[in-house]
């Protein structure tokens, strides 16, 4: 262990993972503690989403239940590589890194649609990756496109990503006639249900709300849309990405075809809701959620599988990037 560089010791310690656990506790606790008025100032928003929270959800619940989606969602993204060896191991720092870019975000430690929908997603995404080179693959675009319709309930625009979906499903050669009814099928079955729903009650608007909010465009103006911790925190991701996608590209030889097609449909996927974001910062907030999946992956496949002087440094510089970026954020938010 002593011959090893830091990065090496970290991304393959057993007992990173709990230490990052225990570190996001406190950070969280921290934060609700110094921040007890945060997002007493959120906007409305989606109008089923605000009377489901309304409805079912007390006030205190906020901060708990989305700190237990996103460790749902650091499971799954266990689960995601070890079915499918993105990392080439069986590694957990991705889940690791995934818990470390929610903690700096204060914002994201309050309950938004996105973080359901960010379930969903990843879901979908897993069946959309087994469905690679099926001979049958009808069955998994289905439940794919199952899970796109649910997250779309809570957070409409989620549906924009149904062309990716296609395309990575053409890409996995997965796409035929019979699966692309499928995926329709899929899609609409969430749907089927809120129709009987809202007929039954006499609620139609409930209905037509997902596809209302579909079509209305938030004007592009980032200095009413996105604060200034925002705005810092996605050019750090971004740098981020930009780095782990360009070793992913670089040494893709040395991953397997069917790894190397995941990757690069992460690559496609993660480039896509940041451009999503540029375009309708209005929805920062829940498409963050969705960004930290692909970003954490790549990250995770970049620190595991390189051990060289300049990752060894870049490992550090992010990690004390990450240190100066939570108290930056919290610092902005007082």
């Amino acid at each position: 262990m002593r011959n090893k560089r830091l990065q090496s010791q970290i991304t393959a310690g057993r007992f990173t993972l709990p230490a990052v656990i225990l570190i996001c506790t406190v950070c969280w606790i921290s934060t609700s503690i110094l921040l007890p008025t945060m997002g007493s100032e959120r906007e409305s928003g989606y109008a089923l989403w605000q009377s489901l929270c309304t409805s079912y959800l007390p006030a205190w619940a906020d901060r708990i239940l989305s700190f237990a989606l996103y460790a749902v969602i650091g499971y799954f993204l266990i689960e995601l590589n070890n079915t499918f060896a993105i990392i080439r191991m069986r590694a957990s720092v991705q889940t690791a890194i995934y818990f470390l870019l929610v903690t700096i975000c204060p914002g994201m430690h309050l309950l938004y649609a996105g973080d359901v929908a960010a379930v969903a997603f990843l879901i979908s995404l897993y069946f959309l990756f087994k469905s690679y080179q099926q001979t049958r693959p009808v069955g998994h675009i289905f439940n794919s496109f199952v899970f796109i319709g649910a997250g779309s309930l809570v957070f409409p625009q989620l549906l924009y990503f149904i062309p990716l979906w296609l395309i990575g499903a053409y890409n996995f050669q997965s796409l035929t006639l019979r699966s692309f009814c499928g995926a329709i099928i899929g899609l609409s079955v969430p749907y089927w249900f809120l129709f009987g729903h809202a007929f039954f009650y006499g609620e139609m608007e409930l209905f037509y709300q997902p596809f209302i909010e579909l079509v209305h465009f938030q004007p592009i103006e980032f200095g009413k849309s996105l604060q200034l911790w925002e705005l810092v925190t996605l050019g750090y991701l971004f740098i981020l990405f930009i780095v782990s996608a360009a070793h992913c590209i670089v040494s893709g030889f040395e991953d397997k075809i069917r790894t190397r097609s995941y990757l690069h449909f992460l690559i496609f996927l993660s480039l896509c809701i940041f451009l999503f974001i540029f375009l309708q910062p209005a929805h920062c907030m829940d498409l963050l959620s969705l960004l930290l999946i692909g970003v954490s992956i790549l990250v995770g496949h970049l620190f595991v599988l390189t051990s060289s002087k300049t990752s060894n440094l870049f490992f550090i510089g992010s990690m004390t990037g990450l240190i100066l970026l939570f108290c930056f954020n919290v610092w902005t938010l007082l």
